[in-house]
């Protein structure tokens, strides 16, 4: 096994268990525990973990990007939680825009038994997930490929969503905050979002319970640009009345 293959074996086991002990992970691995700590001081300087006593710990830092494949496994009952709530909210034959977030995959897995939907997207993986949808009129917005998020960003993503009008888009974020808003984690991701949502009729946001009350390195939008959220469990009283204050519908499964 290559190196740079059990790193991402051992991040993916610590983004599940939140920690990990070297010596657990020698025997797993079958490697020496200087090769496991080589391993664990190479995911520390990437920002991925802290290091602990024999072992580390993950690093919940919000403005930390983890990679897409990571992403996509956390909190899945979550997300098919909010994408089957998604799909009763798309109608067929509707024009809708997905961003590129590891939500909107389970999204595309949902809409798949809709007809006639046109499906807007930067996502690379909502591509390969909507191709076999024999009904649907698939646009990508082209742009510049980001592996980090398996997206296309940049200029040319941005003018080719500019050029469209939707009824509804569906998006999701790195932090939810009630004062200061929607956020992601860096300006380019934010800005392809933001002219997202300045081609939709209807703006849905699609997060799970572990975003809300976090914070992120660049602002996407005030709550007040949102025109419903769907999350996997009741938010909070407090938040509840964040929503009504802002106008936002509050969409969850009772």
């Amino acid at each position: 096994m290559l190196a740079a293959e059990r790193r991402g074996l051992i991040f993916e086991k610590i983004q599940e268990e939140k920690s990990v002990i070297v010596s657990e992970l020698s025997r797993a691995f079958a490697v020496s525990e200087e090769t496991i700590r080589r391993d664990l001081e190479k995911l520390a300087e990437e920002g991925h973990v802290v290091k602990s006593y024999g072992g580390a710990v993950l690093n919940e830092k919000s403005g930390i990007d983890l990679p897409f494949n990571v992403r996509q496994k956390a909190n899945p009952k979550g997300k098919q939680m909010i994408a089957a709530l998604v799909s009763q909210a798309v109608s067929d034959g509707e024009h809708i825009m997905l961003d590129a977030s590891t939500t909107s995959v389970f999204i595309a897995k949902s809409i798949k038994q809709k007809e006639n939907l046109t499906v807007i997207t930067n996502s690379i993986e909502n591509l390969l997930e909507l191709s076999d949808a024999p009904s649907f009129h698939i646009i990508s917005t082209g742009g510049t490929f980001h592996a980090g998020t398996m997206s296309l960003l940049g200029k040319r993503a941005a003018e080719c969503i500019a050029t469209y009008h939707v009824d509804k888009l569906f998006l999701s974020c790195k932090a939810i905050d009630p004062e200061k808003g929607v956020m992601d984690g860096s300006d380019e991701i934010a800005g392809i979002k933001q002219e997202m949502l300045r081609a939709a009729k209807k703006v849905y946001l699609a997060v799970d319970s572990s975003k809300f009350n976090k914070a992120a390195l660049s602002l996407i939008c005030p709550l007040t640009r949102i025109d419903a959220v769907i999350t996997d469990r009741k938010p909070s009283e407090k938040w509840l009345k964040v929503f009504e204050k802002n106008r936002v519908e509050c969409i969850f499964r009772e």
